[in-house]
């Protein structure tokens, strides 16, 4: 079984090292979409190319970050690729097939095998506790030890799809479910770690320097607030408010998070606007 994970990535140098390696060590090839990196990103990917990484593609970046046809061409990609199996995968991400097995491949495989052709994931958010943390340049994945469970809503993530020459829509989604004719998505779900941020510099330079597509973000009501946070809003929970990830692999889904938790001050700060302002309009009709 070939299994390939199409990632895009715009200056990942913390994430790729570890995530590309952990691909590699699960049986999984990665096809890279790079969008304009201007930090170390793409001197990483050439020392992986041949080690996991099968093909480094560029992908032009304008002014304003696009989502969508980046979506559209992994959704191109899926038809041009030789394989059995497409992930759409972030640099971010780290994930997991769930226990009896062993690595991504063996997981997918037995999908296969029962006769499913798609797999939603477990979103596990971990985060700094406070601004004095600082994973950058550290092996996060041992390190970072606290994490919610982000549901926004149910199966918020299948975003591993077996190809048998069908057409498959990521776009509509803006990348959270994968579409196609006769989907079959597996009961049991699998497993994603996301290290969304590795210390407060990194929240800024990921969330808040970026400008964000007007036609995403107004028209089609993509990215949320990391849109328009600001430095001052980020927000890092106290870990009395998470879980403690443990050795047994065992997660804990009892209460999901519907809001990440960086996002929490601007999120608040826009219902309080809206609350204002239709306050206002009640007094004019009195």
């Amino acid at each position: 079984m070939k299994i390939i994970a199409i990632m895009a990535v715009y200056n990942e140098e913390l994430y790729l090292p570890l995530c590309l390696r952990y691909l590699w060590e699960q049986g999984i090839q990665s096809y890279i979409i790079d969008n304009g990196s201007t930090d170390r990103t793409p001197e990483i990917l050439r020392s992986f190319l041949g080690r996991g990484v099968i093909h480094v593609e560029q992908f032009p970046r304008f002014d304003v970050y696009e989502w969508e046809p980046i979506l559209r061409r992994k959704e191109e990609l899926s038809y041009e690729l030789p394989a059995d199996w497409f992930i759409h995968h972030d640099a971010d991400e780290i994930c997991q097939a769930p226990y009896p097995y062993k690595t991504l491949i063996e997981g997918i495989n037995a999908v296969a095998n029962e006769g499913y052709n798609s797999i939603n994931f477990d979103e596990f958010v971990f985060v700094p506790t406070g601004v004095e943390e600082n994973y950058e340049y550290n092996n996060f994945f041992k390190e970072m030890k606290y994490y919610y469970f982000f549901e926004p809503g149910p199966q918020h993530r299948i975003k591993a799809w077996k190809i048998f020459g069908q057409k498959i829509n990521l776009h509509s989604s803006g990348g959270h479910q994968v579409q196609f004719k006769g989907r079959r998505v597996y009961p049991k779900k699998f497993i994603m770690r996301h290290y969304m941020v590795l210390s407060l510099p990194h929240a800024i330079r990921k969330y808040c320097e970026k400008v964000y597509s007007e036609v995403e973000y107004r028209e089609k009501g993509w990215h949320g607030p990391r849109a328009i946070i600001k430095p001052d809003q980020i927000n890092f929970p106290d870990r009395k408010r998470l879980n403690m990830v443990t050795d047994d692999d065992s997660w804990n889904r009892s209460a999901p998070w519907k809001i990440h938790a960086i996002f929490e001050k601007v999120q608040l700060n826009n219902r309080v606007s809206k609350l204002k302002i239709f306050n206002n309009i009640k007094r004019l009709f009195r």
